[in-house]
């Protein structure tokens, strides 16, 4: 028997008799792959049995015996055939090195073509060692048909007596009707995928049933709670198997796709199910055989990280440095106790000294009153405490409905912002304070009017004749009765105050501001926007009656001990100056409607004319009137073009009357503007000729966004429409970079020019030439939103920054909320399409953008613990726009985050 010279070592843990063949260092194409088939090719001419174990482990090939074969050449050539096919196929499976070196050398080696494998036996032994990776076993936790919550034996028990207790309810008779298999089981939204699951299980059993007994469903539940990742697997290949051959079609691949859109409400994507088909079938099914198996739909899933890798934005690049959390928070509980204090002094120091400014102001005020009435003693002696208590919080809310006009002064705030004053002034807070001091006025007046109608006014009209004599002149020598002290001015006015503020301050809660109490008709009219905005404007006769109660006092009769018109007349006359301008700048900037795009999701998009002289800044809002639906309401909405945009644009969702007004208005100037959900573009040239309604705007306003330049970082959240204020400054950071890598070309080509006429003149300029860079270098916007024809809204948007962005600045992160998790089988099978389409095509499937979309809610904590990584020591401003649930969770994760690591989270919210 011949022999060829290999690579062997001894392994230490065998006998001197066991060599252990290692892949070399550096394999060259007669080792590995095309060595192994000519040795075994050399046994064959002289007949040997070699036996060879295979240790998966630690990748060895151990030689145990070489023995000769038996006498019966036929029988000896049957078994050598096929232990040699049997052990190339185990070799090649566990070992890629030889599978890819023989492979290399096939078409150079004619001895080797025996043991070559068809292409598709070739991918089936890749996919088997390709599960054996780390990122295969990640995947492997993923097609869950049930809940994570059936981790652990307890979990899958307590799920089971929920299921038992829904199939009580809809069972007839013992037995649960098809239709209902899904409701039962937990997928209630997704019959369709459920009826899948029902009928694949069915055909196993080898049934054609359309109901089941509680045992049968218990059967079913066990195979689909199986935490075994082949049994969820073959479950979903026979949901498109059925024909029971173990091969899926291309029609079955559509059926399963249908079947995931459906379950997830993706109607786009149910349309195009035949397309992406065929991109699956394209990828597993390169030989064109018509079919894929069950081990090409597992390879599809598991390297499911692969294909995202690979169609995975640059902007997303990896983090390499990391901050360990739990360094930074101290094991001392006074001093971690110490860090949380300072920390949260750091964070709301603001907010701090201004309320604590207002709380004394308002106890200074209480204490001088109530001491003044207490050393009179006349009426003391008449009325005792009620009158002081009663007067001392008279004088605070005086304070308070001077003080309450200031927060809704939005022109002097915008200015004010652009000073100093936002060191210390938390204008983020201004609708905040504006209803804690509602809160105060509410509690003054209670205190207020409580003891002058339960106490001092009794204790007055009952008191007797020698106590009254010396008030006697201040009620013109006539004791009052308790309906005169009513029906006077003092108290006319007083009780309509009491009773506008009531009006006035319910509409204004949040319950009926946001139309969430129903009433009969037509009592419903007093709830919503509008019932909020004209109740509130009742306050103006508010201020006149108090001018008028605050003058007409008993007790007091020199000008100066009737203080009222000191304290509310400067912020009186401050905001009727700030409604004259608005006013007046409204008239100056009447804007033309240039395009109107009518977006999925009860959106449109409006493109007007830029006023002369309108400037603002991202971030910032402004209010829109239209005179033909009202010529007194205003509303606010964000602005989402750039500041270097030669047009204003913003964008409105319909869901209140005004809004659901305006879409009819502009529909009806133009026969073609469709409402369908198809994006349409409408040129105003012919809506001007139709009577298109005018546009009146107001503003612009500040934000907490516009303050974006003043971090090193920016996590940017908004919710459905909440995104608008943030695709301003992702305009004007893409407008940024332009400018900056434009003027950085220039440069460079002028530094050439002067470097090749005088390198003296281009060496002596200075840094101060060059422009100041902004402050912030990187940009994390989550936009999180149910509904995929969203994604339309700001689809230009997104590609533009995708393509434009090469140094990845900004990070895109698309959430679609109604496509279930990751990992869920209802949604993988949309997840392997995806990354396919974005890998090949670079469009992802549900937004149409080149930004992939997430599937379910943000992990947020995952969320700001990888931003305090990947930025450590840097300020980051967390910039929300949405629900006020989610904002208290951000609020709390910047407070944590900051606590623990060195990353400086500051949360700001968006108010209108």
């Amino acid at each position: 028997m011949t022999t060829e010279k290999v690579t062997a070592s001894f392994s230490p843990k065998r006998s001197s008799n066991g060599h252990r063949f290692e892949q070399p260092e550096e394999t060259t194409s007669s080792v590995g792959g095309a060595m192994l088939p000519k040795f075994l090719s050399d046994l064959s001419q002289d007949l040997v049995e070699v036996t060879l174990e295979l240790n998966d482990d630690n990748d060895e090939i151990v030689l145990c015996s070489v023995a000769p074969a038996s006498d019966d050449m036929s029988a000896a050539d049957g078994i050598l055939q096929r232990s040699m096919s049997a052990t190339s196929r185990r070799i090649r499976r566990t070992f890629g090195w030889l599978r890819s070196a023989s492979s290399r050398t096939t078409a150079s080696n004619s001895e080797s073509l025996e043991f070559a494998l068809s292409a598709r036996d070739a991918r089936r032994l890749k996919a088997k060692l390709q599960r054996k990776r780390s990122s295969a076993r990640r995947a492997l936790d993923g097609l869950r048909f049930i809940s994570r919550t059936t981790v652990g034996a307890n979990g899958a028990e307590e799920l089971w007596k929920q299921v038992e207790a829904r199939f009580e309810s809809l069972a007839d008779d013992g037995l649960l009707a098809r239709p209902d298999f899904g409701e039962c089981i937990g997928m209630v939204d997704s019959e369709e995928f459920a009826v899948g699951i029902f009928d694949a299980l069915a055909r196993r059993r080898g049934q054609n049933i359309t109901k089941i007994t509680k045992e049968e469903l218990r059967e079913f539940w066990l195979q689909i709670s199986d935490n075994s990742f082949d049994a969820r697997l073959q479950i979903f290949f026979d949901m498109a198997d059925s024909n029971e051959d173990g091969r899926i079609t291309r029609a079955g691949v559509q059926e399963l796709i249908m079947l995931s859109a459906s379950a997830n409400k993706l109607s786009k994507l149910k349309e195009q199910a035949e397309e992406y088909a065929s991109l699956i079938m394209e990828e597993l099914d390169p030989e064109n055989l018509g079919y894929i198996e069950l081990w090409q739909l597992e390879a599809l899933l598991l390297q499911r990280d692969v294909y995202i890798n690979y169609s995975r934005p640059l902007s997303t690049a990896s983090v390499a440095w990391s901050q360990n959390l739990s360094s930074f928070m101290p094991k001392n509980l006074f001093r971690r106790l110490s860090r949380s204090l300072q920390c949260f002094m750091l964070e709301n120091w603001q907010r701090g000294w201004i309320i604590l400014l207002w709380v004394i102001a308002m106890a200074s005020l209480f204490a001088w009153k109530f001491y003044q009435y207490r050393k009179n003693r006349a009426a003391f002696q008449v009325m005792r405490y009620c009158l002081p208590v009663a007067k001392g919080a008279g004088e605070t809310l005086k304070l308070n409905m001077a003080l309450i006009l200031l927060p809704v002064c939005r022109n002097t705030l915008t200015w004010l912002r652009s000073t100093r004053a936002r060191s210390f002034i938390p204008f983020d807070d201004n609708i905040n304070f504006h209803k804690i001091i509602a809160f105060a006025i509410a509690v003054g007046i209670i205190v207020h009017a409580g003891n002058h109608l339960t106490c001092d006014f009794p204790r007055l009209v009952n008191s007797s004749p020698e106590k009254f004599a010396p008030l006697s002149s201040d009620f013109h020598g006539t004791k009052p009765t308790y309906k005169f002290l009513l029906t006077g001015a003092e108290g006319v006015t007083g009780i309509l105050m009491v009773i506008l503020i009531a009006i006035s301050f319910t509409l204004a809660a949040r319950r009926f501001r946001r139309n969430m109490v129903r009433l009969p008709a037509p009592f419903n009219k007093l709830t919503g926007f509008n019932a909020f905005w004209y109740s509130h404007h009742l306050l103006g006769l508010v201020y006149v009656l108090l001018l008028i109660h605050g003058s007409c006092l008993y007790l007091a009769h020199k000008w100066y001990e009737k203080t009222t018109w000191m304290y509310i007349s400067v912020p009186l006359l401050l905001y009727i100056a700030e409604r004259s301008v608005r006013t007046c700048r409204s008239q100056h900037y009447s804007v033309k409607i240039l395009k109107v795009l009518v977006l999925p999701g009860n959106v449109i998009s409006l493109i007007m004319s830029k006023p002369p002289g309108f400037k603002y800044k991202s971030g910032q809002y402004i209010f829109l009137q239209c005179p033909t639906i009202s010529p007194f309401e205003w509303h606010p909405f964000s602005i989402t073009s750039a500041p270097g945009d030669d047009h204003l644009s913003v964008h409105i969702r319909t869901v209140g009357d005004w809004t659901k007004e305006l879409k009819r208005v502009i529909a009806e100037g133009d026969d073609s503007t469709s409402v369908d959900h198809q994006a349409r573009l409408v040129h105003i040239g012919n809506l001007d000729q139709r009577g298109q309604p005018r546009l009146f705007v107001d503003g612009p306003y500040g934000a907490p966004a516009q303050e974006y330049r003043n971090y090193d970082v920016l996590l940017l959240v908004g919710l459905g429409i909440g995104a608008t204020p943030f695709i301003s400054i992702l305009r004007d950071l893409l407008n940024s970079t332009k400018t900056a890598e434009e003027q950085m070309n220039s440069n460079t080509e002028t530094s050439r020019s002067e470097d090749s006429q005088n390198s003296f003149t281009s060496s002596s300029l200075t840094p101060g030439d060059k422009k100041k860079p902004q402050r912030n270098t990187n940009a994390h916007f989550y936009w999180v939103t149910r509904e995929p024809g969203s994604f339309e809204w700001f689809k230009g948007v997104m590609d533009e920054i995708a393509e434009m962005d090469q140094k990845g600045q900004i990070e895109l992160h698309n959430y679609l909320t109604s496509v279930y998790e990751e990992g869920d089988a209802r949604s993988t099978l949309i997840t392997m399409v995806q990354a396919l389409n974005h890998a090949k095509h670079g469009v992802d499937i549900l937004s149409g953008t080149r930004v992939r979309t997430h599937f379910a809610r943000p992990n947020w904590k995952e969320v700001f613990t990888k931003i305090a990584s990947k930025h450590p020591y840097s300020t980051v401003g967390v910039f929300y726009c949405g629900m006020p649930m989610l904002a208290k969770e951000l609020k709390v994760l910047s407070h944590e985050l900051s606590h623990k690591t060195s990353t400086r989270f500051e949360f700001h919210k968006e108010y209108f």
